[in-house]
């Protein structure tokens, strides 16, 4: 079957719980928050978090009604700092890795900023170590511009962020970022 990617909604905050609390706790080196810290999130606390005028921008890529990956995309609220959009929280179920999910994804969260008016650069960080998260931004034209020393501290242990960004071509020409996209290989019956 076909995968699919849409918007989320308050409708898919059980599936959003589920998926999200797997990775914290297969992958806990890979999310700022932590399973102890969400595991017990009332489910409209997380519904309300969809809500149309909660601002988000939050997609999920589906395998029929599985939710299989995610991703969120963000703006900058600050007047000087407006011009960056930000990727966060990208998740592909472990059972989905390696199959073009995350590129499906990160397609996605790219066409939605291409919407947003001004914005001249995407910013996103990735732990030291996670190279297919890595590979998949650098092919999709992001460039690695610092480190985060010690970033988070997980069970003890101190793990890196790799900061990335990707510059738009032109702030005025939307058609730019989708063409870029177009051309990355974005496939929706990947």
């Amino acid at each position: 079957m076909p995968i699919h990617i849409r918007r989320l909604t308050p409708a898919d905050s059980a599936a959003f719980q589920a998926l999200r609390l797997a990775g914290l706790r297969e992958t806990p080196n890979a999310f700022t928050s932590s399973y102890e810290e969400e595991c017990n999130t009332p489910l409209s606390v997380t519904e309300a978090y969809f809500a149309s005028e909660a601002g988000r921008n939050r997609f999920g890529a589906f395998d029929g009604e599985r939710l299989v990956g995610m991703v969120g995309v963000g703006r900058e609220a600050q007047i000087k700092l407006r011009h960056k959009a930000f990727i966060r929280g990208m998740q592909v179920d472990m059972a989905y890795r390696g199959t073009g999910v995350g590129r499906q994804l990160m397609n996605q969260a790219m066409e939605c900023i291409a919407t947003m008016e001004g914005v001249t650069k995407v910013t996103l960080a990735v732990t030291v170590g996670n190279a297919a998260a890595i590979h998949l931004y650098e092919s999709l034209g992001f460039k690695v511009y610092g480190r985060e020393h010690c970033a988070l501290i997980v069970d003890g242990v101190p793990y890196d962020d790799i900061l990335m960004d990707k510059k738009l071509t032109n702030e005025n020409d939307e058609s730019d970022l989708l063409s870029s996209v177009a051309s990355s290989g974005f496939d929706q019956t990947i």
